[in-house]
């Protein structure tokens, strides 16, 4: 999406003046965003806001087109129509992705929020088909169009106001993590793009003679479709499930590390239930002669430090790993440098020794990326014959684990 240059973890942006003085006049404790009920209520300010604003574009543009004779501005009228009801179901979507959790829904209702934004996706798609057909209709039959200083006046007016509602949209929707406001802001920018071109043809039908309307419209149309597409994309990828970023992982990673006990973290898995509703998983290391006491309460204040300073809840296993044993030492520091050759990529966790009469066996899992270009059987062989190539008499039990959390986020 085009206002998502912004990643997150970066420096909170601002609202705009007007959407700044209604949250200061409505919504009580207004900087604390992370709070849903704050959150919510910037949902459904900006929601009523860009109903009203395309309301009102609806009605100009409209009895612009109908006098001008015009079926890019008419189309452009009713894009505005579908996008106050874009801005109802944003509405709809922070409302009801506000309530509480229920028995049916432990987790809250913070995933209608990316639902009314793929919601948003799909109207801005229908839009562009809409009028791509409407358009290429206008090509084949093409009207005189009536030059008129207030239609000028309209859709210079309109481009303003789009522009605007843009920047709100983006702003907030980055401040709040907002994929429907996001979807939005999108939306909002085409329709400002749209605007112009249908302002230049007028323009150039004026001046010059030239019946581009419709050639507009259908460029119009086109990038209205592109538009929703990669909004859809930005709002269907959190419901599937995607990787989380990269910068919340390093965040957790250090808060994890930070205490001296902890040896290190692996299988770190990150549940989003929609923005504010977050569940983390993950292993941590911990020496295997320590005082299990100990160990214990320092693993419950990192799970409450976790969720004081990422605002999330996290659960910790402990994998207890001996630390002491020159012999278990010197065996991972063999293998790890094995994992080295075969991929730098590679990580290893939960390393430990069997001895036998006849062998010994290394067990241990190794962590690799879903784009990893073995199969998990051939991994695992790759690691057994780099092992037996100078240690006949080990053998590797490997268990193969997949990275929750992407290289690329």
């Amino acid at each position: 999406m085009l206002c998502n240059h912004v990643r997150k973890g970066s420096s909170a942006p601002k609202e705009t003046f007007m959407i700044s003085l209604l949250a200061r006049l409505f919504i009580k404790n207004h900087q604390d965003t992370k709070n849903p009920n704050v959150r919510q209520t910037y949902g459904i300010l900006c929601g009523a806001l860009g109903i009203g604003l395309n309301l009102l574009l609806f009605a100009g543009k409209f009895a612009a087109g109908f006098f001008s004779h015009s079926i890019a501005v008419t189309a452009d009228a009713f894009n505005n129509l579908s996008d106050a009801g874009s801005s109802i179901i944003t509405l709809i979507g922070f409302r009801m992705a506000g309530q509480k959790p229920d028995p049916d829904h432990p987790f809250g209702h913070g995933r209608i929020e990316y639902i009314s934004g793929l919601l948003v996706a799909v109207i801005i798609l229908l839009m562009g088909f809409e009028l791509i057909q409407g358009s290429a209709a206008k090509i084949l039959r093409p009207e005189d169009l009536t030059f008129s200083p207030a239609v000028l006046i309209i859709l210079a007016v309109s481009i303003l106001v789009k522009c605007y509602m843009y920047l709100y949209n983006c702003r907030l929707g980055k401040r709040l993590d907002s994929a429907a406001m996001l979807a939005t802001a999108a939306d909002s920018l085409s329709d400002a793009l749209a605007t112009t071109l249908v302002l230049a043809a007028t323009l150039t039908a004026h001046f010059t003679g030239l019946h581009i309307d419709g050639w507009c419209g259908v460029l119009v149309g086109l990038f209205i479709c592109w538009t929703g597409f990669n909004a859809a994309k930005d709002t269907i990828s959190p419901l599937l499930g995607q990787a989380p970023d990269k910068e919340f992982v390093r965040q957790v990673n250090e808060i994890v590390m930070s205490h001296q006990n902890v040896l290190g973290i692996h299988d770190l898995i990150v549940h989003n239930y929609g923005p504010g509703r977050i569940l983390i998983s993950l292993h941590a290391e911990v020496p295997a002669d320590g005082d299990i006491l100990t160990l214990h309460d320092m693993i419950d204040r990192i799970e409450h430090q976790l969720r004081d300073a990422l605002d999330c809840h996290a659960v910790i296993h402990m994998d207890p790993v001996c630390v002491n044993d020159q012999e278990t030492n010197r065996l991972k520091s063999l293998v790890l440098g094995y994992l080295e050759e075969i991929s730098p990529r590679l990580t290893m966790h939960d390393f430990r020794i069997v001895a036998g009469p006849t062998h010994t066996n290394l067990i241990f899992d190794v962590a690799a990326p879903y784009d990893f270009p073995l199969q998990d059987s051939e991994l695992i062989q790759a690691i057994n014959q780099r092992i037996q190539q100078e240690n006949p008499g080990f053998c590797a039990v490997i268990e193969v684990d997949k990275q929750y959390t992407s290289e690329r986020s």
